[in-house]
């Protein structure tokens, strides 16, 4: 069977534009370019500087915040990551990328693992990927049981009111890509030495399950999009303007002192989408 990431060098100068076009645009994505790099530089410099603001507010009130990021592989998460962490103090901020479960967390409650990685006063917890694979990755790629899948879309709105009446300010990304842009990441991964490593079997078998994960995406929406603790969709296939929004719909749903809406900008409703409308979008 040929391989899909090796039908085409993206890198290729003579590639045709058109091809290249075709992965920034797909999913319907609504800009035909990417933000300006000194753009984008000028407005993530002001945004970090909120961060900073927020993250001493956050020691001084002893909030605690949750944020996870969710989405198909090579949708940019890590890199969304690491621009909300750059410039904030690590022992505050922590990025959790938890590992396959041991055979002894596999016998747990299937929440109780993460609950060891809940903020203390003063946090922000960075999620790569949480309790939400049981919602897509696993029972995608049979990981799970369809009962244990089931069992957590009810329980995972009562588990996150638990922690929202606790005071924790939680925030859920679903950062989305369109198929010919999760091609291109691929390959990509696999041309960069600097980045194989990204590239793992279960991603190049998320492939053959494009269909699969928009199933079982939706469902997650509509069994896990609650007042308490809503779904925020940003389409992503522009690396730019995906970090840049995702930390503005952070930092202006947030209450700290030294707050500056000017510094902090306006979310782009373009790829900004609430879970519903997200849906709405899915069934045109």
């Amino acid at each position: 069977m040929t391989d899909p990431i090796d039908d085409f060098d993206i890198n290729d100068p003579e590639l045709p534009k058109a091809i290249k076009k075709a992965a920034f645009g797909s999913g319907n994505y609504p800009y035909e370019d990417k933000l300006d790099d000194d753009e984008y530089d000028t407005q993530m410099y002001a945004l970090q500087k909120q961060l900073v603001v927020h993250q001493a507010h956050m020691a001084k009130a002893g909030t605690r915040t949750i944020i996870l990021f969710e989405g198909r592989d090579a949708a940019g998460k890590g890199g969304t990551i690491e621009r909300f962490r750059e410039n904030l103090n690590p022992r505050y901020t922590t990025i959790v990328a938890l590992p396959k479960p041991s055979d002894r967390e596999s016998t747990q409650w299937y929440f109780q693992r993460y609950v060891d990685w809940l903020p203390a006063a003063g946090e922000m917890m960075l999620f790569d990927r949480s309790w939400y694979n049981r919602a897509v990755v696993e029972p995608v790629m049979g990981f799970c049981t369809p009962e244990q899948s089931e069992r957590f879309l009810e329980e995972a709105p009562q588990f996150e009111r638990q922690l929202t009446r606790d005071g924790i300010q939680l925030f859920k990304f679903w950062l989305s890509i369109g198929r010919e842009m999760q091609l291109k990441r691929f390959h990509d991964r696999r041309h960069d030495p600097l980045k194989t490593w990204k590239l793992s079997p279960v991603d190049l078998k998320a492939l053959e399950k494009w269909d699969e994960y928009s199933e079982a995406r939706n469902r997650m929406f509509k069994a896990t999009d609650s007042k308490h603790a809503p779904w925020t969709v940003i389409r992503a296939n522009d690396k730019n303007r995906l970090r840049l929004n995702a930390i503005r719909v952070v930092l202006h749903a947030l209450d700290y002192e030294g707050k500056d809406e000017r510094e902090i900008g306006e979310i782009d409703r373009k790829i900004v989408l609430t879970a519903d409308d997200f849906l709405e979008i899915q069934e045109e």
